[in-house]
């Protein structure tokens, strides 16, 4: 057994050497910490989120900075019932100092005693570091998966200043605040798992294996929707040189030495080789690369999760041949899948081995991949407790707002900030249209498009229907009246956005009244009229029989004079008998021309009487045109 430790370490100080030529880099994901009071010492620091606990990534908390009087380190609980649990509107966020003990024991103990929140100050000046979960060999009590308070390691010189501000009886208030600490660089988010399909390292396994059973469905939800792209990846490390021929090499690496990974019990004599954990999670890769080929990636969750069951360690059903019991419920192409994962005994490199090698190499803002499982969103290293809804607020918040697809506007999840007095957005109440839109981070007043018609303004205090349509949703927020069986209306389609009162009214379209033209004397000019407003109009009366002509505004005679028809009437006897003599002459004319016609016709087939009677015909000759006789 010592043997095989002492060969296990060895093939520590390979990872080491495998993980490049440059020393390993560990980046700190930082989040804002803003001083609210006193005065003197307002302004904006770094904190380093502590791996563990649940960050609120994508909100904030304000609480009132709290400095126990005796045991700063919090290393032991501490007396009473809850003693900074907040008795004020502003939760009460602990300050302990650095030392002592694990930096998870400092926050479980500030959690028990009713903090919100905890802060570590530095002792030293140093650059920030991620305060990680110690050993699961040393958390006897199991607390480390209870905490559930967020926390942050700051510098020791801000540590000194908010401790002498405390000493001096002010109050100080801080916003600790995440809504930033994932970078949303477009409207799809990218993050990738680093995990193992070993399923007996203990604790860590567990969490790994609990967080993709509880996951999935929003994982697959966000991958269908084109909302995320999601990547697992696996740790391997190569065997030195030296000891590529040894018996721990081949038991826990494939391709000759190339890719290695630990025995699962720490044994070399029993159950399964770390070359059994390199092998699976090469199929693992495979999987992901061929469903992501056919538009499937999401299926790779399906077949962990099914493995994970099937196939378990614990129950000695680890193996190849049930491996390809799960790829072949899952209508996956096996033949593809064994083409990616290639020959492992072959001593050549694998591609995708190679690949996931040079990728635990941190660049940009993301550290070496050092420990597993590790979630990276947006090249950006997840910090806290692996659990589903910390995960689905950390996603989240790397779209930007707006974006956000309706997971993330969950039950578990939303803000819900438009329940209270409509989140300062405007409002139309008779049309139940609102400007207020829930979104991951909180709200925002954005002016809405409802019924294909969209609202424009500022959203704060006023949006307004625009473009065609836009009467037809409240009217366009214009007036409109009816009184009498009539409607008038303020709005209408030709006008792209306004209100404009029609014609017989004033105003500004917001409010119209009825223009009395007879009073104002702009109606009803002509001699003797008499004027009467009506309800958006006027009428005009002529005395006697005339009649009013509103084209001309004149009135007219309704019964002319006797001279007049007696001129009307010889007027049309005339034109009658013109029309009379007309007919009357088309149609001799017309028979004429018809009696020549049928003339013409007949003569080509018949002769004329007088004809007959002037020929001579000899014995025997017929006649023209008749029989032989």
């Amino acid at each position: 057994m010592g043997l095989a430790r002492l060969s296990l370490l060895q093939l520590v100080a390979g990872l080491l050497l495998s993980v490049g030529c440059v020393r390993g880099r560990f980046v700190v994901e930082k989040s804002s910490i803003k001083v609210i009071t006193p005065p003197a010492l307002r302004a904006k620091h770094d904190a380093a989120i502590g791996n563990f606990g649940v960050p609120q990534y994508g909100g904030s908390m304000l609480g009132s900075l709290v400095y126990p009087g005796k045991d700063s380190f919090g290393c032991e609980p501490f007396d009473g019932d809850k003693p900074f649990k907040s008795k004020s509107f502003h939760p009460k966020i602990l300050l302990l100092d650095r030392g002592g003990c694990y930096f998870a024991l400092k926050v479980w103990n500030g959690q028990q005693a009713g903090a919100a929140a905890v802060i570590v100050a530095d002792n030293v000046d140093e650059p920030l570091i991620t305060m990680d979960s110690p050993d699961e060999s040393t958390d006897v009590d199991g607390y480390i998966e209870k905490i559930e308070v967020p926390s942050a390691l700051i510098d020791h010189s801000l540590g000194e200043s908010l401790k002498q501000a405390l000493q001096k009886g002010d109050e100080v208030l801080i916003k600790l605040d995440w809504r930033e600490s994932i970078p949303y660089p477009d409207d799809r988010v990218e993050y990738e798992l680093w995990i193992s399909s070993n399923d007996e390292c203990g604790i860590r396994c567990d969490d790994q294996m609990d967080f993709v059973n509880n996951f999935r469905g929003h994982a697959q939800v966000l991958e269908k929707g084109g909302y995320t792209q999601f990547t697992p990846h696996y740790i391997t490390w190569y065997c030195p040189e030296a000891f590529k021929l040894s018996n721990q090499c081949k038991s826990q690496c494939i391709n000759r030495g190339r890719y290695c990974a630990p025995d699962p019990e720490q044994d070399f004599g029993v159950g399964y080789d770390g070359k059994d954990v390199v092998f699976e999670n090469l199929r693992q890769l495979c999987v992901h690369r061929v469903a992501n080929e056919s538009n499937r990636s999401w299926v790779w969750w399906d077949y962990v999760t099914d493995f994970q069951i099937r196939c378990s360690m614990k129950e000695k059903k680890y193996s190849k041949d049930c491996a390809e019991g799960v790829i072949k419920s899952l209508d996956l192409p096996l033949d593809k899948i064994k083409q990616c994962m290639g020959d492992p005994e072959a001593d050549v490199e694998n591609p995708l081995l190679k690949a996931e090698q040079e990728l635990q190499v941190g660049r940009g803002s993301r550290g070496d991949v050092t420990i597993l499982p590790t979630l990276v969103i947006n090249n950006v290293q997840y910090r806290g407790k692996l659990e589903r809804t910390g995960v689905l607020k950390a996603i989240c918040a790397g779209f930007k707002e707006t974006t956000d697809p309706p997971v993330c506007l969950s039950q578990e999840v939303e803000t819900n900030e438009c329940l209270t007095q409509n989140g300062g957005c405007w409002l139309d109440a008779s049309a139940n249209v609102s400007a207020c839109k829930d979104t991951f981070r909180g709200r925002v007043c954005e002016c809405p498009l409802v019924g294909g018609v969209q609202y424009r303004g500022d959203g704060y205090t006023y949006c307004e229907p625009f473009g065609p349509g836009r009467c037809s949703i409240n009217n366009g927020g214009c007036w409109s009246e009816t009184r009498e069986g009539m409607t008038y209306s303020a709005c209408t389609d030709s006008l792209l956005s306004g209100c404009s009162c029609p014609l017989g009214f004033r105003g500004d379209g917001h409010q119209c009244e009825d223009i009395d033209e007879c009073k104002e004397g702009s109606a009803c000019q002509c001699e003797s009229c008499s004027c009467r407003n009506t309800w958006g109009g006027y009428d005009c009366t002529c005395p006697g029989n005339r009649i009013y002509l509103a084209q001309h505004d004149t009135c007219i005679e309704r019964n002319g004079s006797r001279l007049g028809w007696s001129i009307a009437i010889t007027v049309l006897a005339a034109v009658a008998g013109l029309c009379a003599a007309g007919y009357i002459f088309y149609k001799y004319r017309l028979r004429s021309y018809m009696d020549s016609e049928i003339m013409a016709i007949m003569s080509q087939y018949m002769p004329l009487d007088n004809h007959q009677s002037n020929e001579v015909h000899s014995e025997g000759q017929p006649l023209r045109g008749g029989p032989t006789v």
